[in-house]
């Protein structure tokens, strides 16, 4: 009966432990594991929709809000219901769990299947809306536009594009 009881106290006592260790890491936000060498294929009605490439991904979700994080470089390819795809590249990325946004930052560079361009510092990315957004500087070059500005919003695809505070060139057919 003694060791009944004390088989019962020790497991009272390491599974306390085991949840005040699991609170700590929660206000430490320490990542809870790491990953080398990723890539990712999401699909989307047996179709591929995005691949998502990065040498090393820090796992957040203990964090009060979670996240994944991409500190050595990202390479993200959205592909459309036409299979064109788009090709986004930075430095750094953040992956918020509870939402759809990825926060992209450093040399970001988004390409088009037609080759148009968008070059910034940073930008977001709305999965669910498959929406980029910015408010710092950018560039956008395609075959008939050399655009700076600052403050940018489009889809994916740059089909609908605003631009907020711009100069630059743009060829114009009379």
């Amino acid at each position: 009966m003694k060791v009944f009881y004390l088989t019962f106290i020790f497991l009272i006592f390491s599974c306390s432990q085991d949840k005040e260790i699991f609170n700590n890491l929660k206000k430490a936000e320490i990542p809870i594991s790491s990953a080398v060498k990723i890539n990712s294929v999401h699909t989307d009605s047996g179709l591929v929709s995005s691949i998502l490439n990065s040498p090393k991904m820090l796992n957040f979700s203990n964090a009060i809000f979670p996240y994944y994080e991409f500190p050595n470089e990202i390479e993200v390819i959205l592909y459309d219901k036409k299979k064109n795809k788009t090709k986004i590249t930075a430095d750094y990325a953040i992956s918020y769990s509870n939402s759809d946004l990825i926060d992209l930052r450093g040399n970001v560079v988004v390409s088009t299947h037609l080759s148009d361009t968008l070059i910034s510092d940073q930008l977001y990315y709305d999965r669910g809306q498959e929406w980029l957004f910015t408010n710092y500087n950018f560039r956008y070059v395609s075959l008939d536009k050399d655009i700076y500005g600052k403050g940018f919003d489009s889809d994916k695809s740059f089909e609908k594009i605003k631009f907020l505070e711009v100069n630059g060139f743009v060829s114009i057919d009379e």
